[in-house]
């Protein structure tokens, strides 16, 4: 017992150990308290934060007599806010394992989520341990502008900031859904319009038609491009309302995509149906349900090619421009396209798995000034590089953003189906308290000093908020990296055959943290 008492204090001392996310800052990468909901209109499963249930210490807050709990949720899909959340479970936040002996041989790595104990600032105490992601390193400057980050290098001009990309594996990780089209029949039967629409051909006839608004095939007879479109049209909590008191559906015009998160929108009884954020957590200065323009997207679907000839058109649109992916499907050749006359000799080309008819799942995305293609779960390569020139004038809305993805067959016969999209995280440019918003934000950083954001920006207590002066973490109180989810929360039944099985292990949420 001695021997492995010894070993175990030696083994969390100084290799691994164990921590639970008590929060959602980290959300959708890690979780903390939560409750797992399906959406009782359109079947859409999705999460609600319910750590403000506990306090810091994890003991449950008790109002009037009862266990305070989160009551009210808003859907990611359809935008329905139910309140029948009260008596739904609260999980405890993942388990997971961090590495310690990794920062004492080598320096992190930006995009790392790494554990620290908290600097400090007169109201936390500076033993609690913080998990959060590596965004800037010693002696950079780090610029928070337009949902990104900037980075100005050690010895740089003023104004010499660069777009830091995300690595395609963390870009993957840290997505966030927008819409996801198998939810559309049920959403259409509440009378709500739906999101992909056909484009009419030359001779007025849409060049796309659907049985079941879920899949979409064109027999590549009619001349010219045939587009279909997505358009971000989502009902109001009025027109929820409305619709519940009448039974009449409206008419949603289409919107642009912003930073909304559904985990964010978790309220208790008392709270105002504005869904604000929740009084005793810091938050940015509007509303929960997402304020800010999000440019940065990803068009997943599976295509199936039931022809030898023509052309697949992948489009996303941000700020006015034009970001085209081509792919002949007798060749597979893919070309890489922007519109304007400043992006004409951005032509990158790459072979693809696509040739002839067959089935493959897609991947295309714009984010971080970089345009990349998966296909069948594989990266595409590319003859040139894909990022493209950071001082194109893409960052603010126009008209052609409320239409931000497109396919297009071009005389090619096609069905597409299983259409998701999603996007980017956006870190808002708060600073210091009370938290205000700017334009950009920049952040210096010394020798040995660590900046660090939440993938849940609106909800995270990160460096943008620990106040003057105290936006880094010393290099003394890293304590190692994140390495893996080993216990998300269980479930007290065996998932798809209903049987009683408490603590029932969650192994689809299990797996290396990225």
């Amino acid at each position: 017992m001695v021997i492995a008492f010894i070993l175990a204090f030696l083994f969390r001392t100084f290799e691994a150990e164990a921590f639970i996310i008590p929060t959602g800052s980290m959300a959708p990468t890690l979780m903390g308290r939560h409750k797992d909901v399906e959406c009782p209109k359109c079947g859409c499963p999705y999460r609600i934060s319910s750590s403000s249930e506990v306090t810091a210490e994890g003991a449950r807050i008790v109002v009037d007599g009862e266990p305070r709990s989160v009551t009210a949720g808003t859907c990611p899909m359809c935008r329905h806010t139910a309140t029948e959340w009260g008596k739904a479970p609260s999980y405890n936040g993942d388990r997971i394992l961090v590495g310690k002996p990794r920062y004492q041989f080598s320096d992190p790595r930006r995009w790392d989520v790494i554990v620290f104990k908290f600097p400090g600032d007169g109201e936390t105490d500076a033993r609690t341990n913080f998990i959060k992601r590596l965004i800037g390193l010693p002696g950079e400057t780090v610029r928070i502008e337009n949902g990104d980050i900037w980075i100005r290098r050690p010895g740089g001009e003023p104004d010499e900031f660069h777009l830091e990309r995300k690595p395609p594996g963390k870009l993957l990780a840290v997505l966030q859904p927008v819409f996801d089209n198998r939810y559309m029949p049920a959403i259409a039967e509440l009378g709500w319009p739906e999101r992909w629409r056909p484009e009419p051909t030359a001779a007025g006839e849409p060049g796309w038609t659907s049985d079941d608004r879920v899949a979409f095939r064109a027999d590549g007879s009619a001349p010219g491009e045939n587009w279909l479109r997505y358009e971000h049209r989502i009902p109001s909590f009025r027109q929820w309302r409305r619709f519940l008191d009448t039974g009449r559906a409206e008419e949603a015009a289409p919107q642009l995509i912003t930073d909304f998160m559904a985990y964010d929108t978790g309220r208790f009884p008392n709270d105002d149906f504005r869904l604000r954020g929740l009084p005793s957590y810091p938050q940015p200065p509007e509303n929960s349900l997402g304020e800010h323009w999000v440019g940065d997207l990803v068009l997943c679907c599976t295509v199936e090619v039931l022809g030898e000839s023509g052309e697949l058109v992948l489009e996303l649109r941000k700020g006015g421009r034009q970001f085209q992916c081509r792919v002949d499907v007798a060749t597979g050749r893919a070309t890489l396209a922007i519109s304007g006359e400043d992006a004409a000799d951005f032509q990158p080309t790459a072979a693809t798995g696509i040739r002839g008819p067959g089935r493959h799942e897609l991947r295309y995305s714009n984010c971080d000034n970089q345009l990349l293609l998966w296909v069948d779960g594989r990266l595409v390569s590319f003859d040139a590089s894909t990022a493209y020139d950071e001082r194109l004038r893409n960052h603010k809305a126009a008209d052609g953003d409320l239409q931000p993805i497109g396919i297009a067959s071009v005389g090619a016969a096609l069905e597409i189906s299983d259409l998701n999209v999603m996007r980017d995280i956006y870190y808002i440019a708060l600073k210091e308290t009370p938290y205000r918003e700017h334009a950009h934000v920049d952040f210096d950083l010394e020798e040995d000093q660590f900046f660090v954001l939440g993938d849940n920006s609106a909800f995270s207590k990160d460096s943008r908020l620990w106040g003057h002066d105290n936006h880094y973490v010393p290099r003394e109180l890293l304590i190692g990296k994140a390495l893996f989810i080993y216990w998300p929360h269980s479930y007290d039944r065996i998932p798809y055959l209903d049987i009683p099985f408490p603590f029932f292990p969650n192994f689809k949420d299990m797996g290396f943290v990225r």
